[in-house]
């Protein structure tokens, strides 16, 4: 058994190599500008602590967690296009550093990679790590194309956000969890298990992430401050914000969300404060956090093997970036 930290050491290690070949020039080496500024690379992580959740490590939990990375790299790049985001893990896009055209390229060669990581996989295990990937792949997409429908909507409920939010982050965490466990050999109880725990833990997640995004700290987080709120966002916050404030406050963050105003964030913050947002964000990432581990509790296997998912889980919902 491993820690969290030292399966973050070696696939660290393995990693941080180049991925690409060096021609065109012009398409690889934004390619790995943008592998070689890092990232949490929380989801490789699970599909290495599925697959020991169960049984010995494996050689194709790496090709897995390769291939996940590389997916998840992907959705960002094109990510940030969509959002316009000029930082990302406090470094410049990859459309802002480069342009447009290269970095829709970037993505798309990062996706064509990672289906090479995973032909690598046994054919044993292949068939049903392809299904659950690709599902898991279009999910992705559909959260995205969600969160940017609910940008130009007046009304989006609390059901329809953890919707498009289970979508959008909690899916792929889960499905990182269940094909490490498929190579592991897990059976099929055990595996929906841990699917919905690392469901609850990517919703709770998205709350954490939601609130440092208004609330964290820019220098740590390695993002604009008040990204989501420049940008009419939808979050577990505002659309909870809408639902307790008074009558004044409603009427306030109803015309902010129509402004571009330089003190927009500003503003919506301290009306976030007002209504005791931060307060109601810890308890719902608590809830949710509760949750995921009722569904770790029930997998078959002996606690010690359980250990160091929760130490990902608790480090996880304690961060500060």
């Amino acid at each position: 058994m491993h820690s969290f930290q030292e399966l973050f050491a070696t696939f660290n290690k393995g990693f941080d190599t180049n991925h690409f070949p060096s021609t065109p020039a012009t398409l690889y080496e934004p390619s790995e500008y943008f592998l070689s500024i890092g990232g949490k690379r929380i989801r490789p992580i699970l599909c290495l602590l599925g697959n020991e959740l169960f049984n010995d490590l494996h050689e194709d939990a790496y090709h897995l967690s390769n291939a996940v990375e590389l997916f998840h790299n992907f959705s960002l790049v094109h990510d940030d296009i969509m959002d316009d985001a000029s930082l990302r893990r406090g470094k410049a896009t990859v459309h802002t550093k480069y342009d447009n055209n290269t970095a829709i390229l970037v993505g798309d060669v990062m996706l064509v990679r990672a289906y090479e990581h995973l032909q690598k996989i046994q054919s044993n295990h292949l068939a049903k790590i392809l299904e659950l990937f690709n599902t898991t792949a279009k999910e992705v997409c559909e959260g995205q194309q969600l969160d940017m429908d609910y940008s130009k909507m007046d009304k989006v409920t609390m059901e329809d956000y953890i919707h498009m939010i289970t979508l959008k982050t909690s899916v792929l965490l889960a499905a990182s969890l269940e094909m490490g466990a498929i190579i592991g050999g897990a059976n099929n109880a055990n595996c929906k298990h841990l699917y919905e725990f690392g469901k609850n833990i990517g919703i709770a997640f998205q709350v954490q992430d939601d609130y440092l995004d208004a609330f964290g700290d820019a220098a740590l987080f390695g993002k604009e401050p008040g990204g989501d709120i420049k940008q009419n966002k939808k979050t577990f916050l505002l659309i909870h914000a809408l639902e307790v404030a008074n009558k004044e406050q409603k009427l306030a963050l109803t015309d902010l969300l129509k402004s571009d105003g330089i003190d927009k964030v500003e503003k919506v913050l301290a009306i976030f404060k007002e209504c005791s947002i931060d307060t109601w964000a810890e308890h719902t990432k608590s809830t949710y956090l509760k949750k995921a581990f009722e569904h770790l509790e029930s997998i078959a296997v002996t606690s010690d093997r359980k250990k160091p998912l929760i130490e990902l889980a608790n480090y996880l919902m304690n961060r500060n970036q």
